[in-house]
């Protein structure tokens, strides 16, 4: 099964939960001001950051919580309902976030839906490259039966030694655009405005070697 056309599926890279709760709070209330849902799969640090970045730029968090235009559920335990053993179990997966989906947009067409998750980050973490490659192929797979638009996010320390390694390729192949950690295009606008027919590419603060890479080769 093909996403959508058009879909965005996009990994941003970071160093710090600030940064990234800033970028994450960001593409989140660029979507809430055009009346797309968002929804935060996330650790319950990384939840509580988020909230507050979207505090600090306007959003009432309790209230779109409430009116259920945002909806945040913690990164393992929605892994637990649907991992068998070390992979992601396709059919449980459906099941399990194409609920979530659908009771957010309470049978609304069209409903694009903007979501943060970093369930591929925890199973990283915990040394389980496999069952993170295998969730994102899910995620695109979803994108065939839903409107949504996915930001990713990986701590960057997983990869800085490991960019000539197939496992960072393999991660950067599942999405539409890879950002690294300084570089996030689209913030104050309603969409993330991304090039079509390649992979954002950016330096982190460092100046070290580009994290992102283009579709038609290395940078």
């Amino acid at each position: 099964m093909e996403p959508r056309q058009n879909h965005v599926h996009a990994v941003q890279f970071y160093k710090d939960a600030g940064s990234l709760s800033d970028r994450v709070a960001t593409f989140l209330a660029d979507g809430l001001k055009s009346g797309h849902p968002g929804l935060i799969v996330a650790t319950s640090a990384h939840a509580a950051a988020i909230s507050r970045a979207l505090e600090n730029i306007g959003v009432d968090v309790s209230e779109v919580r409430k009116t259920g235009e945002l909806q945040i559920l913690d990164a393992r335990k929605l892994l637990s309902a649907f991992m068998v053993g070390h992979q992601p179990d396709a059919l449980l997966f459906k099941s399990n976030v194409g609920d979530v989906i659908e009771r957010m947009c309470l049978g609304r067409t069209p409903c694009p839906i903007r979501v943060y998750g970093e369930m591929v980050d925890v199973l990283w973490r915990e040394g389980n490259s496999d069952g993170a490659i295998r969730l994102e192929i899910l995620w695109n797979q979803l994108a065939s039966a839903y409107d949504f638009a996915l930001l990713c996010g990986y701590a960057v320390g997983h990869f800085y030694k490991e960019t000539r390694d197939s496992r960072y390729d393999d991660v950067c192949d599942q999405h539409t655009h890879v950002l690294a950690p300084a570089h996030l295009p689209g913030q104050g606008s309603p969409r993330v405005h991304l090039p079509k027919h390649g992979r954002t590419i950016g330096h982190d603060e460092s100046g070290r070697r580009d994290v992102a890479r283009h579709r038609s080769g290395r940078a």
